[in-house]
């Protein structure tokens, strides 16, 4: 049957009911995106967040204490480490429903997998000790208690899955534990509270953010002793790294200067900066690359950075003394 060149009222009627239909059940079948989580410190609870409509969803209770939060490689669980708990809290990273809690971990103030998820490392600040544990992929063995130095901070685990770098945030340290003897091969002088660790270059250098003074150190490791090579000026407080996902260049946060600072692979220079305030801490980067996703410490603050701008465009209010945060739709992170 042919349709009139004009449809007539009622017939427009219909036409506009099923279009209206049709969108309504497009919309209702479209799965909702994963959520960013934020750590909130100081009220030991996690922040679920709408990338949508940018509202907080709810808040999770977590243990005493949490100071990281850390996706899985295989990234079915996104674990929160509470270190006054003495627990590992880990959450469904699409539905943020917490799967199970593990008691027994002593002082997890950060923690890492190894990407074979052979091995487990937590750096216990409080107890200055770094503990190396099994995984079975179902539960954690303690392999060994590892005193180290005056307050373990941050962990970087190579992609061989043999070696842990730790950073000791009070005796200004950085020390190599071999995973599978669970013995330190060396240990190296840093400059001023050294804090996160990010490996480049096929993993022969380190770059070390230093909390206490303007920048990043450079470390080879490629030989059997780390070489220190040079230091990276960013802004005071250099903290935390993120991976842009590009392969090309990595974020250093910049927590006492309020920026974001991006080190270019090649060439271990910065070539951008972006002001963040209130103390940027931890990063996560969106999946297209555009949008950087920044926990501000101090103000209680999830920041969204648009990265073309160079802008700060949303800010988005969270609980207290905000630190990790995470997303399943993620950029590439190594």
């Amino acid at each position: 049957m042919r349709l009139p060149a004009r449809p007539n009222g009622r017939l427009a009627a219909f036409l506009l009911a099923c279009m209206t239909a049709f969108a309504a059940h497009t919309a209702a079948a479209a799965p909702e995106p994963p959520p960013i989580f934020v750590l909130n410190s100081l009220d030991a609870n996690v922040s679920v967040i709408n990338p949508v409509d940018w509202t907080e969803k709810q808040r999770i209770p977590t243990g005493k204490e949490p100071h990281h939060i850390y996706m899985t490689p295989d990234e079915k669980s996104v674990i929160v480490a509470n270190s006054a708990g003495d627990s590992l809290t880990f959450l469904n990273p699409r539905t943020a429903e917490v799967q199970r809690v593990v008691y027994g971990i002593i002082d997890p103030y950060q923690l890492q997998f190894s990407r074979d998820m052979k091995w487990f490392v937590t750096a216990g600040n409080r107890l200055n000790h770094v503990d190396v544990y099994r995984w079975d992929g179902k539960d954690l063995k303690l392999a060994k208690r590892i005193a180290s130095g005056k307050t373990p901070s941050h962990i970087w685990i190579d992609n061989t899955s043999t070696i842990a770098y730790v950073t000791m945030q009070d005796s200004d340290e950085m020390i190599a534990v071999d995973l599978p003897t669970q013995t330190i091969k060396w240990r190296t002088a840093t400059g001023a509270m050294p804090a996160d660790i990010f490996g480049v270059h096929n993993d022969k250098t380190l770059l070390v953010g230093l909390t206490g003074s303007d920048g990043v150190q450079v470390f080879d490791v490629a030989g059997a002793e780390p070489k220190l090579v040079g230091k990276i000026p960013t802004g005071k407080g250099a903290h935390a790294f993120r991976s842009a996902g590009d392969g090309k260049s990595v974020f250093v946060s910049n927590r006492v200067a309020n920026s974001i600072s991006r080190i270019d692979l090649a060439t271990l220079k910065v070539v951008a900066t972006y002001p963040v305030p209130g103390g940027p801490d931890c990063m996560d980067v969106s999946a297209d690359g555009k949008t950087l996703y920044v926990t501000s410490r101090w103000a209680k603050k999830l920041s969204v950075v648009d990265l073309a701008s160079n802008k700060v465009v949303r800010q988005v209010n969270v609980g207290r003394s905000p630190h990790g945060v995470w997303t399943l739709d993620h950029a590439r992170r190594i």
